[in-house]
Order: structure tokens, then C-alpha cells, then sequence
């Protein structure tokens, strides 16, 4: 629709079919926030008529038969937030949640019903979901028959722990969703034997222990996401992925990033491939002796590293014999849900807003991601926190992802261009990154590439684009589960599936290279490892010291000060 009068109309319409308060919701849709910059005309949208009649034919036909129902015994709801049996015991309750359920679903109907553009699409898909989420009765005392149970049987004890609850966690910036006082990053996360031997004002390098006798002649090294901290690679000796790199006999290093504080505002891009990513490649060779070293790069850690590859291929330096990428964008096509957030309007706010330095808040970052996934990651700990008066059980992933970390402000402003806006690294000669055109073409060594089936936040789709425009010998292999459960996943535990193709056909999509995979039982890091080893050259012995002579002697034991910093 492209006037208010048509925006009324069809309002009036809908109203006529579904009620007061769905010719409200409707009416809603016009003013839903798109994310759209101040005086920005509000794109196109209309609806099929004959969706309309549909979605009004089931709603009246569903509300219809609930009625007739009334406050009759209900079974359990098969939502888990309405699955105890506390709900379907209180007839009012389980009415109040089966209402809601019908809402929900008409108005995601009704959402999936617009006709406009897909970006806009999303975006109110997006917005219904996030107010559906928030608007749960679950979310309630009033509402949440589970919860008024709990109280009674506490006599009121879990009302006044859910207050402490809340205090604590309005001090502490943001929701809990484990018993953080458990954790202690080197006590019981971040334990791999290690030490620091070299520090500057953007990361600190660790080097590992050796746990063979004998290493592999070229070292490796790992670069995690600077958007948050590295011992997502090192939470538990059982799920240690630095952990198994040493145990297969690589000389390992990690960057650990800096936590940014005011002195980093004004901190680039081009600073973290230069002094950064580069700096560790150089580091490492320095120390090892090694012409050439292997490198991991994990999501942002990822897109980094390919940038940094580029820019030594473009001065004619080729120090990295292999390069791994887990969940890693470079190709910004598809990226997911994160999408509704990006557009000219919301990325030239961002550099306006540190065009003069800044740093982007680790705890904003957390909840956007959070926000992602709203029922899992945020009412689902503000209902057992605060409605329950529960205290979240010990999680080191969940305590990890909690420790955010902050972001410079110029950095963050120019990849949002560059990347998500713009797509510009997949454009040879578009982007500019250290005085470099970049042109991933001249990447051109052999490439192990992961992505992850249900990641959310690097879509499968993006992680396949990558093989579209790395020119090495390439295997790509598909790991089930999502983002960080997908990548952390031990051949221990015996848990999930990966994929792989033996062919060596990359076809366009990654629907198109599914189609073709075999799914393998268990972990794919058994996979990664043979392959690694193919490209680690000979065995040598271990070295008995870490880092080399005065210049990269070990500072301070592994993990280091960087990375117990908090935002």
C-alpha cells in the first residue's frame, strides 16, 4: 500500500474480519519499526486479499473451537514454555496460553502474507517475532500458572529470590543465564598449558605446551572472532579445539584480542590486519624458524585472516602454507537474519556516530545476538531468573558468551560498509585494506572450509560462498548443529554428523552441494585433522622452551591478562 488512505482501508477491512484488535495489529504493521532513518519513506506493502480470507477463515474457525473448549481441562501444550503441568491444570492459564498461540500464529501468517520487497519482508517477520516473544504470557506473574505455583509451594521464597536475581543482574549489565560465580577463565575455562610471548596494544600471542614428543615442522595458528574471546577454542580439556590441535602434534598459538577500552577509539580495520593478524603471522614465523605456518580463522577471526592473506599476496608474500575457515563470511550474499539490520541509513548512523573514535559496547553486541534468537537466549532466563527465582545451572558456553567484548568504533562502522552493506571483498580491487586492493583470487593456497548446517548467524549458504572465490584446492565440509555448537564439537563425545563430498565439485549453491554429500557419524574434526596434517610437513622434536631467546620470551603464563579484561 502507498497511501494512509489504503493503509485505513485495508486496517477497516481486516478489522471487519478479525475483530478491534487485529484491525489494530494490522494498522500496526504501517508504524512497525524497519529499522528506517528519520524522513525515510516507508516502503511498499500490501496484502493478498485472498490470504486475507484465508488466515480470516481459519482464525474464526480455530478461535471458534477453543471458545466451545472454554476453561475445560487442557492437554499440555507441546511449546515448552507452556509445558508444565501447571498450566493445563489452571484452566485460566492454559485458555490465556492457547489464545496466545492462535495469536501468534495469525499474526506470523498474517506477517508472511505481506507483499513488498524480501528485505522488508524479513524485517516484519522479524519485528512480529520479537514482539510475539516479549508479549508471551509466560513472561508474566500474573499470567504464568507455573510460576504462582512455585511461589505458593515456596511461600513466597521464590518471588523474593527472583527480585535478588534481579538486582544482581541489573549490577551486573545483563540477564544471567549461568551461575557465572562457578567460572574462572584459567581456573576451569581457558586451562590449555601455555604461556605469552609476545604483547601489543591489540592482542597477545599464546603459545601452547607441546603434548608430543615430536611437532610438526610448520607451526599453527589460530585466530579466533575479536567480537568475542578466544577460549570458545579452549573451554574444557574434553572440548578444547586448541587442546586437540596440540594432542595431534601442531606447535600451536593463539591470538588472544585486547578488550578495547578509550585507548583503542580510534583503532581501523586496516590496525587489526596490520598489527594484528599479520603481526601474529610474522611472530610466529620469527619464532618457529618456519617459512611458512598453517592458519585457522574462526567467523570475524576468519574474514580477518582472508583479509590479511590478501594483502601479503599483493606485496608478493605468501608466509601461510594452508588456511582453515570455521563459520567465516567473505562472500556477505547471504547472511542471514542479520540482515534486517543492515541498510545506507542504519550504516551511515554507525559513522557518524565514531567518525571521531568510539568504541561499540560488548554488552550491545551481546544482546543483538541474543535478540536473535529471543524465547531461547532471553525470556527464557528472564522467566526462570526473576518469575521462578531459579539460579541458571553452571554452563561454560553460556558463561563464555556472556564475557562480550567491546569493538574500536571506526573499525566496526568500516566493516559494516565493506561487508554486510556493501559486499565489497568478494569485488576484486573494491576494497582497500592497508594501503592493498584486495583480491581474493590471489589466494590461492588450499583452503579447509567448515559451515555449520543451522548457524543463524553465518548461514550455511555463506559459508559455502566462500569456495565461489578462493582459487586453491579446496574441501568444504558441512557440520551439523549451529554456530558454536556445530564448530565445538569433540570426536569424544560421538555427538552430531558432518558431510562431505569426495568428488571435488563445488557447484554454485550449497543446496546444490548437499545434494551430492554423504553424512559421516560424528565429529568432523577427525576430518580437519587428517587434513591438516597433510600440509604440516615433516615431524621435528618438540621444543623444550616457549617463544625463542629475549625477544619472545614467555611474559605470563597462558591465558593471559587480555583476555580476563571485561567489557
Amino acid at each position: 500500500m502507498n497511501s494512509d488512505g489504503q493503509w485505513a482501508a485495508a486496517a477497516q477491512q481486516f478489522q471487519q474480519l478479525f475483530g478491534n484488535s487485529w484491525g489494530n495489529a494490522l494498522q500496526s504493521f504501517k508504524t512497525l519499526d524497519l529499522g528506517l532513518p528519520a524522513g525515510t519513506a516507508a516502503p511498499q506493502i500490501a496484502f493478498d486479499p485472498a490470504k486475507l480470507q484465508a488466515l480470516q477463515q481459519d482464525y474464526m474457525q480455530e478461535s471458534m473451537a477453543l471458545w466451545n473448549q472454554g476453561l475445560q481441562a487442557n492437554p499440555v501444550s507441546t511449546d515448552r514454555r507452556f509445558a508444565n503441568d501447571a498450566w493445563a491444570h489452571n484452566p485460566v492459564a492454559a485458555f490465556s496460553a492457547a489464545a496466545y498461540l492462535l495469536n501468534a500464529r495469525t499474526l506470523m501468517r498474517l506477517a508472511d502474507a505481506v507483499q513488498a520487497d524480501a528485505k522488508t519482508r524479513t524485517r516484519i517477520r522479524f519485528a512480529v517475532e520479537q514482539w510475539m516473544a516479549a508479549s508471551a504470557p509466560s513472561n508474566f506473574l500474573a499470567f504464568n500458572a507455573e510460576a504462582q505455583k512455585k511461589a505458593i509451594e515456596t511461600k513466597g521464597e521464590s518471588i523474593a529470590k527472583g527480585v535478588q536475581n534481579l538486582l544482581h543482574d541489573m549490577r551486573q549489565g545483563h540477564v544471567s543465564m549461568t551461575d557465572e560465580s562457578v567460572f574462572e577463565v584459567g581456573k576451569n575455562v581457558a586451562t590449555t598449558e601455555g604461556a605469552v610471548v609476545f604483547e601489543n596494544e591489540f592482542f597477545q600471542l599464546i603459545e601452547y605446551k607441546p603434548l608430543t614428543a615430536k611437532v610438526y615442522e610448520r607451526p599453527f595458528l589460530l585466530i579466533p572472532p575479536c567480537i568475542n574471546k578466544f577460549y570458545i577454542l579452549d573451554l574444557q580439556p574434553e572440548n578444547s579445539l586448541i587442546r586437540y590441535a596440540v594432542s595431534q602434534g601442531h606447535r600451536t598459538f593463539v591470538v588472544s584480542w585486547r578488550n578495547p577500552d578509550e585507548s583503542m577509539q580510534k583503532a581501523t580495520w586496516d590496525d587489526y590486519i596490520e598489527q594484528a593478524a599479520i603481526k601474529a603471522i610474522g611472530v610466529v614465523q620469527d619464532i618457529t624458524g618456519a617459512k611458512q605456518i598453517n592458519a585457522l580463522g574462526f567467523c570475524v577471526g576468519g574474514t580477518i585472516l582472508s583479509n590479511a592473506l590478501a594483502v601479503l599476496a599483493a606485496r608478493g608474500e605468501k608466509p601461510v602454507a594452508s588456511a582453515t575457515f570455521l563459520t567465516t563470511l567473505i562472500d556477505f550474499t547471504d547472511t542471514g537474519i542479520l540482515d534486517v539490520f543492515i541498510d545506507e541509513g542504519f550504516v551511515k548512523f554507525r559513522e557518524m556516530q565514531f567518525s571521531s573514535g568510539g568504541l561499540m559496547p560488548g554488552r550491545d553486541l551481546a544482546s543483538t545476538f541474543s535478540f536473535l534468537r529471543p524465547n531461547d537466549l532471553v525470556w527464557n532466563y528472564v522467566v526462570g531468573n526473576y518469575l521462578k527465582g531459579e539460579t541458571p545451572p553452571p554452563f561454560d558456553l553460556l558463561y563464555w558468551n556472556s564475557d562480550s567484548t567491546n569493538l574500536p568504533g571506526p573499525f566496526y562502522a568500516w566493516y559494516l560498509r565493506q561487508t554486510y552493506l556493501e559486499n565489497n571483498f568478494v569485488k576484486p580491487g573494491k576494497a582497500s585494506v592497508c594501503g592493498q586492493k584486495i583480491d581474493l583470487r590471489t589466494v590461492d593456497m588450499p583452503v579447509y572450509i567448515y559451515g555449520s548446517r543451522e548457524d543463524h548467524i553465518v548461514p550455511i549458504g555463506g559459508s559455502y560462498a566462500s569456495t565461489q572465490h578462493l582459487p586453491g584446492k579446496k574441501r568444504f565440509v558441512m557440520g551439523a548443529s549451529g554456530h558454536i555448537a556445530g564448530v565445538i564439537n569433540p570426536p569424544a563425545a560421538k555427538k552430531r554428523s558432518h558431510w562431505v563430498r569426495e568428488d571435488g565439485k563445488f557447484p554454485k549453491s550449497a543446496d546444490e552441494w548437499i545434494a551430492g554429500a554423504k553424512e559421516q557419524p560424528g565429529s568432523w574434526w577427525t576430518d580437519w585433522s587428517g587434513w591438516l596434517k597433510g600440509h604440516a610437513g615433516k615431524q621435528v622434536a618438540a621444543p623444550k622452551t616457549y617463544g625463542k631467546g629475549v625477544k619472545y620470551k614467555a611474559i605470563e603464563p597462558a591465558p593471559g591478562r587480555y583476555v580476563k579484561a571485561k567489557a
